[in-house]
């Protein structure tokens, strides 16, 4: 049992004082230290708070931003409708996570479209047109699938058959920028292999980052709060996080910084973080991702709600169109890849040129006069994000299980990048702020430990 001291005594007195004399006063009581503290309050941060809090704990949340949703968020100011900066596409909507969780929220989740259509010139593909493009397709996933399954690791541009055509480009676009941000020759073929299909989708008609919000309320989120050191030494049984405003202590923590974030040292760890994770969330850099976002007045290019449209591209000066948001007149223009980081590094402007131009390019010039408000994100220039989605370099799957391991039992890494299959989308976030908060209180002893795996029979082989 710890001695009373009389400094003790005295320090505990004041303590007891102020707590009981401050509704007279005016002022706050001191918050009880939190049980857990978690850094970043996008849809990692989110669930584990959710988790966190839903089984009686405390938590606080600090966030860099003025606002909460990460690379999640709804702007509603520039067009007066809902404008999707971050994340728009709801992947595998039946088991994600945060579809389940609109209904209860009373927000209107529907399911988008099917296929795409496919631009040549000034007309659309013809139905052998676009057959011809699935095949190159099928035969490019095919062969990525492949060499996945070989000892090293490609990547996925070197795993592509020579037989793509005239619709190689198109294809390269659509599996590697379009799809994760990173061209093909910069991805992990195992990654790509690895990851959970996207083929059916479904759309927050008042917005993504909007859903999201709604999920945080009540969550006690610190806005404007970056972490600038983070001491896990462990000292005094608590990790604490030092910020502009002071310091705040808890025995564990959760960190849903980008791994672009990490790997620029934003955050100072005291000790260093351990050289594997380090050198995981290096394997794990952001890819480049933007939206350019067009208010096209009158439909001038006669599309439905939510259509998608590639072009059959020459080179990697391409993009995505989609169309007529949720019955609105906002367009969306997608880049990405390296093409897409030039362009954003050149601002704001000219990522608009860019857009017009190639609508015009597809559609005639008219298009330009439908043009009104415009806006385009730059998410390899926001301080607290440094790019869109974690695509792994080739050699460098394995970096999301070595991200996903404790440091020093009471630090937990978590987000987009630390999901195996999910990584790059909200859901996969979701499920790693959730799975680290239930490791955490687990280790608090307020969580019984899963049960055991069986293990699976054997399958058989088809003949």
């Amino acid at each position: 049992m710890t001695g009373l001291t009389r400094r003790s005594f005295v320090t505990g007195s004041a303590a007891a004082s102020i707590a009981l004399a401050a509704p007279r006063l005016g002022i706050a009581a001191p918050a009880p230290e939190p049980d857990v503290l978690i850094v970043g309050a996008g849809a990692a941060g989110i669930a584990a708070a959710r988790r966190i809090m839903a089984i009686g704990r405390r938590c606080v949340v600090l966030e860099a931003k003025d606002q909460v949703g990460g690379r999640c968020v709804t702007d509603t100011r520039t067009f007066g409708v809902p404008f999707d900066r971050g994340a728009h596409w709801i992947h595998a909507p039946d088991v994600n996570p945060v579809t389940k969780l609109a209904a209860q929220i009373g927000l209107d989740v529907y399911r988008a479209p099917s296929g795409q259509r496919v631009r040549i010139g000034r007309r659309y593909a013809r139905d052998s047109e676009l057959e011809d493009y699935l095949a190159a397709t099928v035969r490019a996933n095919r062969a990525i699938a492949e060499a996945s399954r070989g000892k090293a690791d490609l990547s996925c541009a070197r795993a592509l058959p020579n037989d793509l055509g005239d619709w190689r480009a198109t294809t390269e676009f659509a599996l590697g920028p379009y799809a994760f941000g990173r061209d093909l020759a910069e991805l992990s073929a195992m990654d790509f292999a690895r990851s959970a299909e996207r083929d059916v989708d479904a759309f927050c008609r008042q917005g993504f980052g909007a859903l999201l919000a709604k999920l945080a309320a009540g969550i006690p989120v610190q806005l404007s709060t970056p972490v600038t050191q983070l001491d896990i030494s462990g000292r005094g049984g608590r990790v604490e996080a030092r910020t502009a405003g002071g310091a705040i202590r808890a025995p564990y923590a959760i960190v849903t910084a980008s791994t672009g974030v990490l790997a620029a040292g934003k955050i100072a760890f005291t000790p260093e973080l351990p050289k594997r994770q380090l050198d995981a969330a290096g394997q794990l850099r952001l890819g480049s991702y933007d939206r350019i976002g067009l208010e096209l007045a009158g439909n001038p290019l006669g599309l439905r709600r939510d259509d998608l449209v590639l072009e059959k591209a020459a080179d990697t000066r391409t993009a995505a169109l989609l169309a007529n948001v949720s019955d609105t007149s906002l367009a969306l223009v997608d880049v990405a890849g390296k093409f897409g980081r030039e362009l954003a590094d050149k601002g704001e402007r000219a990522m608009i040129d860019f857009a017009v131009e190639w609508l015009s390019g597809l559609y005639g010039p008219e298009v330009r006069n439908a043009v009104k408000r415009t806006a385009a994100t730059r998410w390899n220039a926001d301080a607290w994000t440094l790019g869109a989605m974690s695509g792994a370099a080739p050699g460098g799957q394995g970096a999301r299980k070595v991200l996903m391991e404790p440091v020093r039992d009471r630090l937990y890494l978590a987000g987009e990048a630390a999901h195996e299959t999910l990584w790059g989308t909200v859901g996969g976030a979701w499920e790693s702020g959730e799975r680290a908060a239930e490791a955490i209180l687990r280790r608090m002893g307020v969580l019984k430990a899963p049960a055991p795996e069986r293990k699976a029979p054997p399958r058989r082989k088809r003949s």
